[in-house]
């Protein structure tokens, strides 16, 4: 049986899984000294920074800035794309109620091949292919991804959102989300059977390179190089994958976009961290703010 630390890690940071694996990469560092890029925007008596995040990070990169230590001690709360990323309680229900096709075993719609193979990378999570066979294909590929941080170095523990939260608490900020686990799980599990196949299948053919895609993905994100970010992830992921990209990208940075305008009715500070991803490329959440009248001013 999968146990709920397997999901815990599957699910935080679904969507960068989809996308690294998507794209191609050379290998390269997380700079020493990281400045990760911030964004601000305002009104008469409100104030959100925008900041965009990476989902696995490596122990000991220092990446709080003075800019965004102080943008997060002026705010007087935090906004996460999932409130509490953690929650196992909240998440295994759902695996149960989406993730699962028993009537339909991986070992019945992958060759017999890449099931060998798939046998083979389900150990790097400590579990087998005959353990997971009942799982849907989406959320194979995605356990399987959230195994690839951790051989190239990462660490789901240190992702830069989950230790926001920790700040966060400390300081005693409210906490909210932009989605709820259920949507996300929802969003993942709505892909066609085909098109979840076809992840999977590419999940175990970039196995082995997948960790330098995220090494590139992590130099760009210290480096504050939106371009980059779009480059290594984003423009790889819309041309092999147009309705990934359209569902877990565009759909996505426009609901927020929407949710982020109406926090400007309110008065206050507010601090939003959602994964880089959505704040680098043509359909960014700045893009789509810019499209509604805001402006967004980056300060690192």
């Amino acid at each position: 049986m999968i146990q709920p630390t397997f999901l815990r890690r599957a699910l935080v940071g679904a969507a960068l899984a989809l996308s690294a694996l998507l794209s191609s990469a050379a290998t390269a560092q997380t700079p020493s000294s990281p400045r990760p890029a911030l964004w601000v925007l305002s009104d008469s008596d409100s104030t959100i920074y925008l900041f965009g995040t990476i989902h696995f990070m490596r122990p000991d990169t220092d990446w709080r800035t003075d800019e965004v230590a102080a943008a997060l001690a002026a705010s007087q709360s935090l906004v996460l794309e999932v409130a509490d990323p953690g929650n196992q309680a909240a998440v295994v229900p759902l695996i149960q109620q989406y993730g699962r096709s028993p009537e339909r075993p991986l070992s019945t719609l992958l060759s017999s091949d890449a099931f060998q193979r798939f046998d083979v990378a389900a150990r790097a999570l400590g579990a087998s292919g005959a353990q997971m066979d009942t799982l849907r294909p989406w959320l194979a590929g995605v356990m399987l991804s959230a195994a690839i941080p951790a051989r190239g170095g990462f660490d789901a523990a240190s992702g830069v959102d989950l230790l926001l939260r920790a700040d966060a608490k400390r300081a005693g900020l409210p906490l909210k989300g932009l989605e709820t686990p259920e949507e996300q799980i929802r969003m993942l599990s709505g892909f066609p059977e085909d098109g979840q196949l076809a992840f999977l299948r590419n999940t175990l053919d970039t196995f082995d390179q997948a960790p330098t895609e995220l090494a590139q993905l992590a130099d760009a994100w210290g480096r504050g190089d939106v371009d980059g970010i779009a480059g290594v992830t984003l423009n790889p992921m819309k041309t092999r994958s147009p309705a990934i990209y359209q569902t877990v990208i565009v759909e996505r940075n426009r609901r927020w976009a929407s949710q982020i305008a109406r926090m400007l009715d309110s008065s206050g500070t507010t601090f939003v961290a959602v994964g880089a991803l959505h704040l680098a490329g043509h359909d960014s959440v700045q893009e789509y703010l810019r499209q509604d009248g805001f402006k967004t001013v980056r300060i690192q």
